[in-house]
């Protein structure tokens, strides 16, 4: 029964270590991505940098297996691209070395006030799940929520590791009795070290647990030098094991690096020892020297350091071989066509202005396209949530976001270059675009989290509320639609149609609301389906709110009248004797009322 409760216990542990690194990578999407990924660019665009940074945060955090999954998180994150990655994994190799030094300098207990004990993981951990909470709870900025966020899921992984760790904490002294005797076995001392490793998930807590052997008893380089490689070895394939589990191919890159550079390293440290002692350089005496708690963390250091150093320059090869084992999966029409879009914003047109700005308005349109065709996936789930099609609008809302970020900092780029007041118009209005369609996809994903919820509940609309709520959807799609259209023809005709369609949508949603309340108050709808009824009727109507914002700015573009007074615009267009205005609306009236049977003749 132990046992059991032994494996029940490691389960939770990794439960939480996975649910932690979920919490710190959505905490990262909703961070300020654009100057988060820029920073980290600049710090691991060139290997050896990158191969510092690991070292440093490995060494504050003393666990390469969390600096390893906090870097996949990155990556999936969007934060740090594959190849970037490579130099941190490199480093935090070297970096968990430090973690043997510390246990040979200090005993933590004696140690318990000083600065190095404090970032323990067993006080790491409670302190940024505190720090998280108090940003959360306390703070108001949306930042500090977004880094609260992070805190909480770091502490969360931290508090994981500890308990999968504590969960066969009572296997140590077998496992460190068994070390002992592995003396002239290398096969099975390395095999020893990287099941142990596996099994602690902490190659610190190995590495610790051949310290206080040797401390006590002394052990000879010949018997642990095999254990250390295992240990390497072990560190590296439990973190692959776990960073894997729904991870993107670029993650699964990563931390395929991760296992081809310890086995390279392991071969190369092979290698330099057999050398070694065919040609005498590392004689008996040497090789027999009984080590202490000191000596086991200099042999483990120089086993990280010293292939560390000597493969980092194959970085580059370590990818290519990396890409050739986990290729990209395949990608559908829709999102092959955005990649290219993405190629297609060239650094080297930015001093061509007007060609950029081209280019820029393409992407842009793949945007609307992204955005329109989330907008019917999600309002779809309203009356059938699937799965899968969730999946497609989450996919679609992080390629939205992805062309907004490239897209917006790619035109902000061009800024020295133009001198035209016709470029710096179009610069300004495809900002204001970019943002309404990134906008649109978010209230696509709020409505299919509407029906998520409508899902869960169990409660389902009266057969006159769905009438009625297709029918808004049907309208909205239609703004939309015609929205999308304009843009990508640039018909300021079409424009001119949106704002009409838009204050029709505003009544009907304001009756639709009236409708459904008094459903609620004769009991025809239940209370859970109602506020969702009504959430999903205000997402709607923000839809084409965004439309409507989209259609004013393309008829400013060309009008210094509308230019800077939007607002004043439209309050005076809704208040004028606009012929052509009322027309639109009137027939737009007419016809949506009258397709939901409702009143059409109080035509304001």
């Amino acid at each position: 029964m132990d046992l059991f409760y032994q494996l029940i216990a490691l389960l939770g542990g990794l439960a939480m270590f996975l649910y932690g690194m979920r919490v710190m990578g959505d905490g990262l999407k909703s961070c300020s991505g654009g100057a988060m990924r820029s920073a980290l660019a600049k710090v691991t665009a060139k290997p050896a940098l990158g191969f510092i940074l690991g070292m440093f945060v490995t060494c504050m955090i003393q666990s390469s297996h969390a600096t390893i999954v906090l870097t996949v998180g990155l990556v999936g994150a969007g934060f740090l691209t594959f190849r970037q990655s490579i130099g941190v994994i490199l480093g935090a190799n070297v970096g968990t070395a430090i973690t043997a030094q510390i246990i040979r300098l200090m005993d933590v207990e004696s140690g318990a006030t000083g600065l190095l004990y404090m970032l323990n993981a067993e006080n790491l951990a409670p302190l940024a799940l505190i720090a998280g909470i108090v940003m959360i709870m306390f703070v108001k900025k949306s930042a500090a929520k977004s880094a609260g966020s992070i805190a909480v899921g770091f502490g969360i992984l931290f508090m994981g590791l500890i308990y999968m760790r504590d969960a066969v904490s009572g296997l140590s002294g077998t496992v460190g009795g068994f070390l002992m005797k592995l003396e002239g076995n290398y096969i099975l001392g390395f095999l020893t070290g990287a099941a142990a490793t596996c099994v602690i998930q902490s190659s610190s807590a190995v590495i610790g647990i051949l310290q206080s052997f040797a401390s006590s008893f002394g052990l000879r380089l010949c018997g642990i030098v095999a254990v250390i490689l295992g240990v390497n070895m072990g560190d590296s394939l439990s973190a692959y094991l776990v960073c894997r589990i729904g991870a993107k191919p670029e993650q699964v890159r990563t931390v395929t690096v991760h296992v081809l550079y310890n086995i390279c390293a392991a071969l190369l440290v092979t290698a330099v020892l057999a050398a070694g002692r065919a040609t005498g350089i590392i004689g008996d005496g040497l090789w027999n020297t009984m080590l202490d708690s000191g000596g086991v963390a200099n042999v483990h250091g120089l086993f990280r350091l010293i292939p560390a150093v000597l493969l980092l320059p194959l970085s580059g090869v370590f990818a290519r071989v990396a890409e050739k084992l986990v290729p990209d999966k395949p990608m559908d029409p829709e999102e092959r066509d955005i990649e290219e879009g993405l190629r297609e914003l060239d650094s080297r047109l930015i001093s061509n202005p007007a060609v950029a700005l081209d280019q820029a308005a393409h992407l842009i349109g793949h945007m609307a396209s992204v955005a329109r065709d989330n907008y019917e996936t999600a309002a779809g789930q309203l009356f059938g949530y699937d799965g899968k099609k969730a999946e497609k609008v989450d996919q679609r809302e992080a390629l939205l976001d992805r062309m907004a970020d490239a897209t917006n900092q790619y035109i902000v780029s061009l800024s020295p270059y133009i001198t035209l007041a016709a470029h710096t118009r179009s610069q300004n209005f495809l900002i204001k675009a970019l943002t309404c369609f990134e906008r649109i996809g978010d209230l696509a994903q709020n409505i299919q989290h509407d029906a998520l919820r409508l899902a869960e509940s169990g409660e389902t609309f009266s057969p006159q509320a769905r009438t009625d709520l297709q029918g808004s959807i049907t309208v909205v799609g239609d703004i939309l639609a015609l929205t999308v259209d304009a843009f990508l023809k640039d018909d300021r005709g079409q424009a001119r149609a949106v704002e009409p369609l838009e204050e029709v949508i505003d009544d009907l949603v304001e009756v639709m609301k009236g409708r459904h309340v008094a459903r609620m108050t004769a009991g025809t709808c239940g209370v859970t389906a109602g506020i969702q009824y009504q959430n999903i009727l205000q997402n709607l109507e923000r839809v084409s709110d965004q439309c409507s914002d989209l259609a004013i700015y393309m008829l400013s573009r060309d009008d210094t009248a509308i230019s800077g007074q939007e607002h004043r615009y439209l309050h005076e267009l809704h208040h004028s004797d606009n012929a052509a205005y009322r027309e639109m609306f009137r027939k737009n009236y007419e016809k949506y009322f009258r397709e939901l049977h409702l009143d059409a003749q109080n035509i304001k």
